[in-house]
């Protein structure tokens, strides 16, 4: 019996101890509590809010005339108005007319007015419903994000275009196949296009020419990067008719070529497009140096047209 009282009072002196002393069971959902205390979720709202913060400070351009009901008609002076996000009114922004994503007129580049008028268009340009208008921000505060937009289609009507097309058409009916071919040599063999100083074509695209450029060393360094968006552009660029870039994938990463000039000519250096990305045209950053002397330029490009920059060597 006296062994059974104290097995007795050693059990229950281990059940009041452990009773006593052990472990709280609500300790083991400290962490859990935690994570379902709304302030642990602080730190996804600070990242939301700043995602928002940036996209808030991005550019952005909206053309609100013309619009998908505009109608313009030639020779009339045709009239772009437009607002902006985060582009100061001392900016510029460089406007394009495109049809069917290919640019046929560059309208001219105005300051960040939200209005220029007396825009006159070219003569040539056809009646049609598929003519859009591309706006591009000059030199933005953040070379990363630049802002582009373009139009809904709307309409274009040249009376005097269009007449002159059915009378050309009317003449080349009556011609026969072999009067077509004859006079088809005589056009590549005008003595004027053969000296003019300037190259006026490439591989059936028309060139022109934005600025004419010296530098007194003969080599220089050329960096190309992409203007707009990383939209897939993809481009070569000649100096006198030969390669120097090819079909090369536009970034906003700049691409660097070292070249040497002719020094006893005009050298002429333009943009080749091989495709329009996702928006037209193809616009590209260039930076000239001869590591004395440094110029910034932008050229397009489309399937139609290229434009240039003439360089000479003033020694």
């Amino acid at each position: 019996m006296r062994t059974i009282f104290i097995l007795s009072t050693f059990l229950l002196c281990q059940w009041m101890y452990g009773h006593t002393f052990g472990f709280d069971s609500t300790s083991d959902h400290k962490d859990f509590v935690a994570s379902n205390n709304p302030l642990s979720t602080s730190n996804n709202l600070e990242e939301i809010g700043k995602t928002e913060a940036t996209d808030m400070l991005k550019s952005a351009i909206n053309i609100t005339s013309p619009n998908s009901s505009s109608i313009w008609t030639i020779p009339g002076p045709v009239e772009l108005e437009w607002n902006t996000k985060n582009i100061g009114t001392d900016k510029s922004i460089r406007f394009f007319l495109a049809k069917d994503d290919m640019v046929v007129q560059e309208l001219g580049t105005f300051k960040n007015t939200g209005n220029a008028g007396g825009i006159i268009l070219a003569r040539n340009i056809s009646s049609g419903n598929n003519y859009q208008v591309v706006g591009i921000e000059m030199f933005p505060d953040d070379k990363f994000h630049i802002a582009k937009v373009s139009t809904p289609y709307f309409s274009i009507k040249n009376k005097e275009s269009d007449a002159r097309k059915e009378q050309y058409r009317l003449l080349n009916a009556s011609k026969t196949n072999t009067v077509a071919k004859a006079k088809t040599p005589k056009k590549i063999q005008n003595p004027k296009i053969a000296e003019a100083p300037k190259r006026m074509e490439f591989d059936g695209r028309n060139i022109t020419y934005v600025k004419e450029l010296s530098f007194k060393n003969e080599k220089i360094k050329i960096k190309i990067w992409d203007h707009g968006r990383q939209d897939g552009d993809i481009v070569s660029v000649y100096l006198n008719g030969f390669t120097i870039v090819s079909k090369h994938l536009l970034t906003y990463s700049k691409k660097q070529i070292e070249i040497t000039l002719d020094p006893n000519k005009k050298n002429d250096l333009f943009l080749y497009a091989h495709n329009l990305g996702k928006y037209a045209p193809n616009t590209v950053s260039v930076e000239i140096t001869d590591g004395t002397t440094s110029e910034n330029i932008i050229l397009n490009s489309d399937l139609k047209s290229c434009e240039a920059v003439m360089i000479s060597v003033n020694k």
